[in-house]
């Protein structure tokens, strides 16, 4: 397995395995407090879960990735990023002692949401500051195996760290001492983080100074101008814009299935027993997990023997036809299939994203076209789940919601064909 190779060999670089375990244990924290959130705002048994309180929990974990994401970039490159990951996760640890105080005290869920977007928000800062140090800690020879392990890794550590708080819940309770405490004990995990990365040495991950570099406030306001650019580039770019866009499809399909899972579980499967229900998408987010996993070994294999122009599209209708074959019937056993299946194909179709983006894109345009595709993975689930709040009925039993879904990955994969197709017979 190549993806063991590559780990083996950055692993040889003390550096890297300091920023590859802040990294992870960051993350496996981020699983506990994305569970806990989840939890609170779903399946707690105070709470009577609406496709409009699905939408409104899933904006609040996805928006600051989509709205502060372009804008990060200009502060992590004048910051000292090993001084980011050595104090975000303190003042995190903090803001997370604040939420699990706030749903102690049963406030209003506004004022705890408020909260919970302040936690993601210097969470996000921290992201970036551990991409934006990667090159410094591993030789430039390495870099592409860097790539490959670090983000997989931690996906992976995210959902081990979902089913430490499944495990956990079902010690502390599924009331809001139960979800306080979850919130506490990220929050200590998260800390856990800053002591490895007090062990790197200041100035080790950057910036590198630039006299040249624009102050901050004409950088920001350059963002906006950048991303204009950005999108006209992509657009001369077929393949990679084509692709692009099918992740785009993919997240705004994945986003609506998601939250037609979760009220299902809630109400169709579980007759609003909240402990049941968490149980029931517990096992889809395992399958999924599975999936994502599984996704990094078949789709370097798919990609050779088919190339990535072709199985984009095998990956985009093999998800509308398991949609339709698995959701329609309405039965408990075929999500957890369909959350293997949307798993495995979707992650598939987001690593031909990043590879056509960084194959095609000029390096000149590789960030804003990273920026782009970011606010696209994030802001393409929530528009669903927007959607899903004014079409999804009360129980979760929406042929409509099915429909839409497997129609969506259909008419993507075959648009995403026309479109790669028209480039290859295009006149030089």
């Amino acid at each position: 397995m190549s993806f063991v190779a590559d780990l083996r060999v950055v692993l040889k670089g003390r550096d890297f395995r300091r920023l590859f375990g802040t990294r992870l244990v960051s993350q496996f924290s981020d699983g506990i407090f994305q569970f806990g959130v989840t939890g609170f705002a779903f399946f707690s048994p105070e709470q009577q879960t609406t496709a409009l309180q699905v939408a409104t929990g899933l904006a609040v974990l996805l928006l600051p990735y989509s709205i502060l994401g372009p804008f990060v970039g200009v502060f992590i490159d004048r910051w000292s990023r090993r001084q980011v990951l050595l104090f975000a996760p303190l003042v995190r640890g903090v803001l997370l002692l604040v939420a699990a105080a706030l749903v102690a005290a049963d406030v209003p869920d506004t004022i705890f949401y408020c909260a919970a977007l302040c936690v993601l928000g210097v969470n996000r800062f921290f992201l970036a500051a551990l991409g934006a140090s990667l090159p410094h800690v591993v030789p430039e020879d390495r870099l592409m195996a860097a790539n490959a392990v670090t983000p997989t890794s931690g996906t992976v550590l995210t959902f081990v760290g979902a089913g430490v708080g499944f495990l956990l819940r079902e010690v502390f309770g599924g009331d809001d001492a139960g979800v306080a405490l979850l919130l506490v004990v990220s929050g200590v995990v998260f800390g856990l983080s800053s002591l490895i990365a007090r062990t790197m040495e200041r100035s080790l991950l950057g910036p590198s100074y630039d006299p040249e570099r624009p102050q901050a406030r004409e950088a920001v306001r350059n963002v906006v101008v950048g991303l204009v650019d950005g999108a006209k580039h992509l657009v001369r770019h077929r393949v990679a814009a084509a692709t692009m866009g099918a992740m785009a499809a993919h997240r705004f399909m994945y986003g609506l299935a998601t939250a037609l899972g979760i009220i299902l579980y809630r109400y169709y499967f579980t007759d609003g027993d909240p402990e049941a229900a968490l149980r029931g998408i517990g096992l889809v987010v395992a399958t999924s997990g599975v999936g994502y996993f599984l996704a990094v070994v078949v789709t370097p294999w798919a990609t050779e023997r088919f190339t990535i122009e072709r199985w984009v599209p095998i990956a985009l209708a093999a998800m509308g036809v398991f949609t339709a074959v698995l959701a329609t019937p309405f039965q408990e056993w075929g999500l957890p299939i369909l959350g293997f299946v949307l798993g495995i194909a979707g992650q598939s179709v987001k690593i031909c994203a990043d590879t056509t983006v960084q194959r095609d894109v000029e390096d000149a345009y590789l960030g804003r076209a990273f920026s782009i595709y970011d606010m696209l993975f994030n802001g393409m689930y929530v528009l669903a789940a927007a959607l899903s709040a004014s079409i999804l009925p009360a129980n979760g039993k929406s042929y409509l919601a099915v429909g839409i879904a497997a129609a969506g990955y259909l008419g993507a994969a075959l648009a995403y064909r026309l479109v790669t197709s028209a480039r290859a017979v295009a006149p030089r």
